[in-house]
Order: structure tokens, then C-alpha cells, then sequence
């Protein structure tokens, strides 16, 4: 931007300050943002289904060895662009969201507006097995977050404006307004209050009416319900939501212990042959795996799911009952694994699209295997519907998610009550082991997660760099006392003194109230040394504590001051609790303040 570029929009900024009111400019920059994240949704999706028609033509039958070679090419070049062009990691969208919410004050990198897009259109046009949901999750919010830099904006503007480019992206991609909203507050865990609803609300609508505009008005999945609901049916559909709890718990667990395991590997080149022989390896015994997995979902949805053994090893079993159990067993089985490959390998993706597709087919073969015992008849197609709900709900920790999304995916209105049934079940299993969704657990283990819980979010924002003081003077161990008073008391009003040795390791305290009786005695300054009165800290704060464990350990000590270290015991400084309560207000009226 030239420098008379950049003064005509600084004037442009003074101009808005004056005339146009924030509560009236920031519906207006959540409607650009919806615009935008619209756009992009519609982008990546053509990019995606533009490259798989060029690959595979709309017929993958006899085309095995050609699946072999097609994610590794995708994978390849979605790597080399990522190590290459972007130089950043890009992987765990929504993640990098909660992490920006939580730690970086809602800034998200300018390169995620496009690069996510980009990556993963190779990586799912190729044939990956992954969702293109998350990465526009990511590329909506970076859009929010930038547009709103761009203007200046707030930091709790900032917050609000990545949800509105969130919701955008969920709506833009699912034609699903409402989805889009209640996703901001179960996943991204914003408030919803009276200043935050209508903005999101904006965005979601503003990126539907696009998606509409320029792909149809159709729901994402045809779906007819030729069998009306019957009271009769609800046990089997509680019995769905804790199949489909246990199912989401399985995905959830393994996919990290996989992740884990990718991580212990030092070069990419390792990940990058372990990742695609394992995908390229399911891909061919299993070709249903093969891409996002919405065709299969489409074929469970209209009863044609003979057709998908047709073109793998198994196809000799399509004719057979509990031949069919087998291989959607297995595919409910290895998804996991497909998925953690694509993305461990280089390529990137997320989890939305896997889980609808293992939510589809453990809806189908839980009214598959129910239906041979002959107790009471399962529409699989409706039982497949209600499973894609149960198993994101599951995954997510998101009921409502999971309900409004797959209502608007399919116009399965007619299902609302099952679908709110199996996801409240699914989510209550889940959660009774796993508190915390596959996107925030990392987030929350290391303390840097925040959440509804108004408290708890204050102390995730604050940072321990922000409360240290550092103006305490140090004495070393074996000062003499009268080098302690006339050093250190008499040049300082503190009353405390933390004592380091010569590499600046924290050994203890003096407190003056502990010395008062003989630090007026002169002669006895010099029979003392600091290391005969110095006393332990009460506990010692580490510089890399999370802010909610430090309030923790001044519960537990009852103390008011503390020391702070590094990992390696050097002293930094201290925190006291008054220094706490007022960082505390301060974030509580920056970030919370207008709710």
C-alpha cells in the first residue's frame, strides 16, 4: 500500500470514529465477513470437486492402482507448498482457533485467509481422507480476525468478529445458517449475549443466502423420509446415541494415540512414507475411504449401499448380510486411521467430514445388525441420518451442532426429536470420559483453553509476564547481615528479598519481619550471614504456569507473594495477588465489558 494510500485510509478511520457509531460499523464489517467467508467456501469446494473430476471422471470402478497413487500426489504437493510457500504450520484449524481466542488476543496470521484453502484442496481433491470444513473454518476466522485488525477494532471486537467468520464458513460450506451459530458457541465457546447474537447471525445468514445463491437452494444431502418416526423406536434410538458415544470415544482416542505416534517421528520424510503407504493400504482394500467420503454417505442415505463393495476385494461379500456388516465394520474401524494419516503425512484437512461419514455408516449398521434379529423394524436409511448427528456430537462435544447441522445438511426436520435424542445421549457418554472435544484437550491440558466459564476465561487471557515485578533486590547467601541492611533494606521498601546464588538459582527468602529484633543490633552484623535466617518460599511459581494453576497455588499456601522461576530454578521475580486482582479487573472490563 502507498503512503498515499495508507493516509487516505487513516482518514477514512478518523472519519468512521466520528460518524458512524461501533455498534452500528461492526454489523456492517460481520456482513462483509460473511461475504467473505461465503466466497471462500464456494471457492474450495469447486477447487476440490474440479480436481477429483479431472482424476476420476465420475467413475472409480477398476481404478484401485490409480487410488494408490492419487493421495500421495496430493499429499506431496499440499506438503511441499505448506514447507515451501507458507513456511507455518497450518494443520488443526480449529485448534488454531481456540489457541488465537485463548493466547494470541484473536489475531490470527494473514496467510491463513488463503493458505489453508489451498493446501487442502490438493490434499482432498487427490483423494485424502479428510473434511475441507475445518480449513475454512480456519480461513473464515482469519478473514474476521485480519478485517477487524484492519480496522482497528478492540480486542473483544476481535473475538467476536473470528466467530462471525466461523459461523460464516460453517454456514457457507452447509448451507446451515443456524448450524454456523450454535457451532461459535459450543465449539469456539463464545458467549452468546444481546451485543454478539446479531452480528453472527448476519454472518450466517449472509454466507448461506450466497451459498444459495450461487449453488441452489438444495440441502448438502438429498434425503426423503419415506417412514414416519414412531414412539416405539425410541429405546432403539437411545441405544444409537450411546453406540454412537462409544464410536465417537474410540475416534477421539485413537486419533490422538495415532498423532502421537507421528509426533515421536523427527523428519517429515518419516511421517510423510509411514502416512501414505498406511492410506494408500486402506484406500485399496477399502475404497470407500477414498476423498471426504460424501458419496458414501449419499449412497447410505438412499439405500444403495450394495454399490459401495462393488470395486473392492470384499465385492464378493455385497450379496451377503452379515458381508456387509464386515466391511462397514471395518471401514467404522480404520476411518481413523486413514484420517490421522492423511494429515500426519502433509496433508491437511479436518475431522467434520470424517465424523458425519462414520456417524453415517454406524447409524446403518446399527439398524443393519438390529434389523436381523427381527424385534422391531429400523429404517437404516433415517438410523443412518440420525448417527451422522450422534457421532459429531460425540466427537465435537457439540449436541446442538450436531442436531441443527444435520437437520439443514438433509432437511431432516421431520427427525428433529430422534436427532436431539441420539446427540444428548452420545454427548453424555463421551463426556463422562472425555471432558474436553478432540479440538480443545490439548488446549486445555496445558491450561490455555478458554471457556464459558467467565472466571476461568479472565484467568486463560492473563499472562504471568503481565503480573511479574521484578523490582525485589536479591542477597546472596553469605552476606553478612550488616552488608544485608546496608545493601539491601536501606536501599528498598520491600520486605521481602528473595536470596540467589551466583548462577542466580532462587535458595530462599528473607523476611524482614523474621530479622526485625537483630537488624538494629550492630553488633551483631557480623555474626550472621543471610544463610543462617533465610528462609523456603512457600512454593515457587514457574514461568510457563497457566494463570488458573498459579490462583491454585496461592489457595494452597495462603500466601500473598510468590516467587517465580524458569524450569531451570533461576529467579525472574514475583507475583503477588493484589498485582492479580488488578490485572484481573482490567481483562474482565476489556474483554467482557458491553455483555
Amino acid at each position: 500500500m502507498s503512503k498515499s494510500s495508507t493516509n487516505r485510509f487513516y482518514r477514512f478511520l478518523l472519519w468512521r470514529e466520528k460518524h458512524i457509531r461501533e455498534r452500528v460499523f461492526i454489523p456492517v464489517i460481520s456482513f462483509i465477513v460473511g461475504i467473505g467467508t461465503a466466497l471462500a467456501a464456494i471457492l474450495l469446494k469447486q477447487l476440490i470437486h474440479f480436481i477429483q473430476a479431472q482424476l476420476v471422471a465420475g467413475d472409480r470402478e477398476g481404478m484401485n492402482y490409480w487410488l494408490l497413487a492419487y493421495p500421495i500426489i496430493g499429499i506431496l504437493l499440499s506438503g511441499l507448498f505448506v514447507r515451501y510457500i507458507v513456511r507455518d504450520d497450518i494443520s488443526h484449524g480449529v485448534t488454531k482457533i481456540l489457541y488465537a481466542i485463548s493466547q494470541r488476543k484473536s489475531r490470527i496470521k494473514p496467510h491463513n485467509m488463503w493458505s489453508s484453502l489451498v493446501a487442502s484442496s490438493f490434499t482432498i481433491g487427490f483423494g485424502g481422507s479428510v473434511g475441507a470444513e475445518a480449513p475454512i473454518v480456519l480461513t473464515g476466522a482469519a478473514i474476521g480476525s485480519n478485517l477487524g485488525r484492519l480496522f482497528r477494532m478492540e480486542q473483544k471486537t476481535l473475538m467476536l468478529l473470528v466467530g462471525c467468520g466461523a459461523a460464516g464458513a460453517i454456514a457457507g460450506i452447509f448451507k446451515a445458517p443456524i448450524a454456523g451459530l450454535v457451532f461459535v458457541i459450543e465449539v469456539l465457546m463464545l458467549d452468546l449475549t444481546m451485543t454478539s447474537v446479531l452480528p453472527l447471525l448476519i454472518s450466517s445468514v449472509t454466507a448461506a443466502t450466497m451459498s444459495y445463491i450461487f449453488t441452489g437452494t438444495d440441502a448438502m444431502f438429498k434425503f426423503s423420509q419415506t417412514e414416519a418416526f414412531e414412539i416405539g423406536r425410541i429405546p432403539y434410538v437411545l441405544l444409537l446415541g450411546i453406540f454412537c458415544g462409544l464410536v465417537s470415544l474410540y475416534f477421539t482416542r485413537v486419533m490422538n494415540r495415532i498423532e502421537g505416534v507421528y509426533r515421536r517421528l523427527t523428519r517429515q520424510r518419516q511421517r510423510f512414507l509411514l502416512g501414505v503407504v498406511m492410506l494408500s493400504i486402506l484406500i485399496f482394500l477399502f475404497p470407500p475411504l477414498y476423498g471426504e467420503g460424501y458419496d458414501t454417505i449419499e449412497s447410505l442415505l438412499d439405500g444403495q449401499y450394495i454399490f459401495l463393495m462393488g470395486d473392492s476385494l470384499f465385492h464378493g461379500l455385497s450379496g451377503n448380510y452379515w458381508g456387509i456388516v464386515l466391511f462397514m465394520g471395518l471401514i467404522l474401524l480404520t476411518k481413523v486411521f486413514a484420517s490421522s494419516a492423511t494429515n500426519a503425512a502433509g496433508g491437511c484437512g479436518g475431522i467434520f467430514a470424517p465424523s458425519l461419514y462414520l456417524g453415517c455408516i454406524a447409524g446403518f449398521v446399527f439398524a443393519h445388525v438390529s434389523n436381523s434379529f427381527g424385534f422391531m423394524y429400523l429404517p437404516e436409511k433415517n438410523f443412518a441420518l440420525l448417527g451422522m448427528a450422534g457421532v459429531m456430537s460425540g466427537v465435537m462435544h457439540a449436541p446442538l451442532t450436531g442436531v441443527f447441522l444435520i437437520a439443514e445438511l438433509t432437511g431432516g426436520y421431520d427427525l428433529f426429536l430422534p436427532l436431539m435424542i441420539v446427540s444428548i445421549s452420545s454427548y453424555m457418554l463421551i463426556v463422562a470420559f472425555e471432558p474436553h472435544s478432540i479440538y480443545s484437550m490439548r488446549l486445555a491440558q496445558k491450561g490455555e483453553l478458554l471457556t464459558h466459564h467467565k472466571d476461568k476465561a479472565i484467568l486463560t487471557l492473563m499472562k504471568i509476564d503481565h503480573v511479574i515485578e521484578t523490582d525485589f533486590l536479591t542477597v546472596r547467601p553469605d552476606m553478612t547481615l550488616g552488608e544485608m541492611v546496608k545493601e539491601a533494606i536501606a536501599r528498598s521498601s520491600r520486605s521481602m528479598f528473595p536470596v540467589v546464588d551466583r548462577n542466580n538459582v532462587l535458595l530462599g527468602l528473607v523476611l524482614v519481619d523474621n530479622i526485625r529484633n537483630i537488624m538494629f543490633r550492630p553488633e551483631l552484623y557480623e555474626r550472621f550471614r543471610v544463610s543462617k535466617f533465610m528462609v523456603s518460599a512457600p512454593a515457587k511459581l514457574r514461568s510457563d504456569m497457566p494463570m488458573e494453576q498459579i490462583m491454585r497455588v496461592f489457595d494452597d499456601t495462603k500466601a500473598w507473594n510468590l516467587p517465580v522461576v524458569d524450569a531451570a530454578g533461576h529467579y525472574m521475580g514475583f507475583v503477588s495477588k493484589s498485582k492479580i486482582f488488578n490485572s484481573y479487573r482490567e481483562v474482565l472490563v476489556d474483554t467482557f465489558s458491553g455483555d
